[in-house]
């Protein structure tokens, strides 16, 4: 069966999107604080994972359009790694062509394999001498420490340090380690249709104030399959515009959530997913109607 690409969907679903209103583009940006420290952050930032593997004249282009469509936007947060193929150097390029490295949060992520020499290989890759947050990668060893990531932090090379892990057979070791190190951020993979984090990672990143960031929101474009062809339902039009701003939002009103990073290589959809950080967020009661809306599908 032909899995749907959200360029897809988006090429069907244009007349029904434009018929919609967008969301207000006046409103204030929702921004969370990162607990440890209180430095606030806008809720809508952008992976790169697969997105910008490659570094050619194309995905540069792509880069620096989508780069300069989150900062008009609003938006601050990029997270890449060291794994992603070129996608350090084509943000690092894209940072330099735009000059915008200081408006923006760069969090990038090592292995626990990889040390100073591809600490240095990153940062030369940013084009950066400090990142925002720099993670420990797929986290798997509940005994796995952040001190030298700790080393880091007091050397300057980064202002915050994390741990991820978007594989759930690991989710055992990512608690453990979250309350153990209590890192300033835990990023995971997190949707309308895979909850798993909310059971136990959510609560423990909570209790040691770590900021949450999301990854693979829309479930690796599988949400965009499953609401083919079909609208945004009437009941959420005060909060959602389009179907990328429902599944965002449903993420943002867990007050847990500090930031969503949806990838993608397309200014467009970027400034689409940038539209669910503004406007109201769905209550309680419309959130378990979203989630039950999306189950019948």
């Amino acid at each position: 069966m032909h899995r749907i690409t959200r360029r897809e969907f988006t090429a069907l679903a244009a007349g029904a999107l434009a018929a919609r209103p967008a969301l207000a583009q006046d409103e204030a940006i929702i921004m969370r604080a990162i607990p440890h420290g209180g430095e606030r952050l806008p809720v809508v930032g952008l992976g790169t994972a697969a997105v910008f593997a490659d570094d050619d004249a194309a995905t540069r282009d792509a880069a620096t359009k989508v780069v300069r469509a989150l900062v008009v936007g609003g938006g601050r947060l990029i997270d890449t790694a060291s794994v992603y193929q070129d996608s350090e150097t084509v943000i690092g390029k894209a940072m330099a062509a735009t000059g915008l490295r200081d408006k923006l949060f760069i969090a990038t992520k090592l292995e626990a394999y990889e040390g100073d020499e591809v600490l240095r290989r990153s940062l030369s890759r940013l084009q950066t001498k400090q990142v925002d947050l720099l993670q420990l990668h797929n986290v798997r060893d509940p005994a796995q420490s952040l001190g030298r990531f700790r080393e880091w932090k007091a050397q300057g090379v980064c202002r915050y340090v994390g741990i991820t892990s978007t594989y759930h057979d690991y989710f055992d070791a990512v608690e453990a380690v979250v309350k153990r190190e209590k890192p300033d951020f835990v990023q995971i993979d997190y949707s309308i249709d895979n909850r798993l984090a909310e059971e136990r990672i959510l609560p423990a990143a909570h209790d040691a104030g770590a900021a949450v960031l999301t990854a693979l929101p829309f479930g690796r474009a599988r949400l965009f399959g499953t609401v083919r062809g079909k609208n945004v339902p009437d009941w959420a039009a005060g909060f959602a515009g389009s179907w990328a701003q429902f599944f965002l939002k449903f993420l943002i009103s867990d007050p847990r959530v500090t930031a969503v990073i949806p990838g993608t290589s397309d200014p467009r959809h970027m400034e689409d997913n940038l539209g669910a950080q503004r406007g109201r967020l769905p209550s309680p009661e419309e959130r378990k109607r979203m989630a039950a809306f999306v189950a019948a599908l």
